[in-house]
């Protein structure tokens, strides 16, 4: 009796003991495995990190793209009016820029520069321009009134030097002497367009004569000459336009 009773009990300790095993077993291997679930939760985010500092990367490569983009276009824009600007500026090949003066100052001193440049040419060749006018130097003689015919059949008429302008530049082309549109009229000296004259440039000898003639060869200040109407000279015409 006292055996099976011994044995009984150590068989229920036993079995007691191996349930107690049983769920310490069963125990860790739940904490296992949400042990584990958690590392592959914790593991699962560290993805999702990656992609966000991936994309904002991109954005500030993106947004460093267009702003360099943005810095070319415009310097290009600069390059290109400041090039036009300066071929604009530019008058001649030298590099120098023409001296400041009024536009009929400028044909007189400068008729060479501006015959280059003008984008249309008034007069016809073998005319001279200033201002709106042309003149015409001839290389033949006539007489007074035989040379405002001439200057008729051209046009125009013999030269009214109306300023000193026109007086240095057809001093400064001429190198002969040429009648001009001045003529007495038996008590004043009028204009071939019947203005009276004004100013005027006679040499400190003008000699004798009813017509006027313009000696180029003889400082402007002073180079008009008396001469007869009847004798040959040559002549410069004027046409206006």
């Amino acid at each position: 009796m006292y055996l099976k009773f011994f044995r009984g009990y150590f068989e229920e300790k036993k079995e007691e003991g191996g349930d107690e095993e049983l769920s310490v077993d069963l125990q860790k291997k739940k904490k296992e495995e949400e042990g584990g679930g958690g590392g592959r939760g914790g593991g699962g985010k560290q993805p999702g990190g990656n992609v966000r500092l991936y994309r904002a990367g991109c954005l500030f490569l993106s947004l460093l793209c267009f702003v360099l983009l943005l810095t070319i276009i415009i310097l290009s824009m600069k390059l290109q009016t400041g090039s036009t600007s300066c071929s604009e500026q530019t008058l001649d090949t030298s590099g120098r820029n023409p001296p400041t003066c009024s536009l009929d100052q400028c044909r007189v001193d400068f008729p060479d520069v501006l015959s280059r440049h003008l984008g249309c040419q008034q007069c016809s060749n073998g005319w001279l321009t200033l201002g709106r006018s042309c003149f015409f130097l001839s290389t033949f003689r006539l007489t007074w009134d035989q040379s405002q015919k001439n200057c008729s059949s051209r046009g125009g008429h013999l030269a009214v030097i109306s300023s000193r302008t026109v007086q240095t530049f057809l001093t400064k082309k001429g190198d002969l002497k040429y009648w001009i549109g001045l003529k007495n009229a038996g008590t004043s000296w009028t204009w071939i367009d019947d203005e009276a004259l004004q100013q005027s440039y006679w040499s400190e000898a003008p000699l004798d004569g009813d017509c006027g003639i313009l000696s180029s060869s003889d400082p402007a200040e002073k180079n008009w000459i008396r001469a007869s109407c009847q004798a040959s000279s040559y002549f410069i015409c004027q046409l206006q336009f």
